[in-house]
């Protein structure tokens, strides 16, 4: 148990020296069959969220895409295959959809998320979108949609450019926010030094 601890302690740092401080808030599990495909899901500014997503039982397709309109990744996506055996996990940052396909006979998948879900704020890219190119690894005739994941636009039909600015928004009062505080943290000690 020792060593388990030590463990999740030089990971936890080391995550946070490759990605920064993450607070994740809320934790997620999910059960599923062969062929179920979801995503692409993210959700609007102010509510955008990262995820940290791991497969406890069996085997998922795992995947993120770009959707910051100018980003560098726009478009991109990243696929990784996480199952019980490879104890991969994968960060999916603000501002990418994320969206998982079940490759096993059933699977348990859980993740982490830095921000509450808010029904108001959700979001998605059509997971049948031909032009991100992605391989979900499952026939058409097998793969199963929950109707909400059938009615989401295309990602060229999606508004990334008000996204970005929400998102851009949102990030700018954070960083006032800081900056403030980092100012009145100034102010404070200068009133302490005379």
């Amino acid at each position: 148990r020792m060593q388990e601890a030590i463990s999740l302690i030089v990971l936890s740092t080391e995550f946070e020296e490759k990605v920064g401080k993450i607070n994740f808030v809320q934790d997620n599990e999910s059960m599923s069959s062969y062929g179920v495909m979801r995503g692409l899901h993210f959700q609007r500014p102010p509510y955008t969220q990262s995820k940290l997503v791991r497969c406890v039982k069996c085997a998922v397709l795992d995947v993120a895409v770009g959707i910051r309109k100018g980003s560098p990744t726009y478009g991109q996506h990243v696929a990784v295959e996480l199952t019980e055996e490879n104890h991969r996990q994968f960060f999916v940052p603000r501002g990418f959809a994320h969206g998982f396909a079940v490759l096993s006979e059933t699977a348990i998948f859980q993740y982490k998320c830095d921000n509450f879900y808010h029904p108001e704020a959700d979001g998605g890219i059509s997971i049948l979108d031909n032009s991100l190119g992605i391989d979900w690894r499952i026939p058409t005739e097998h793969a199963i949609l929950s109707e909400k994941d059938t009615k989401h636009p295309l990602l060229k039909d999606f508004d990334s450019l008000l996204f970005n600015e929400l998102l851009k928004i949102k990030t700018d009062d954070l960083l006032n926010g800081k900056r403030q505080l980092i100012s009145e943290q100034k102010v404070g000690n200068n009133k302490k030094n005379l």
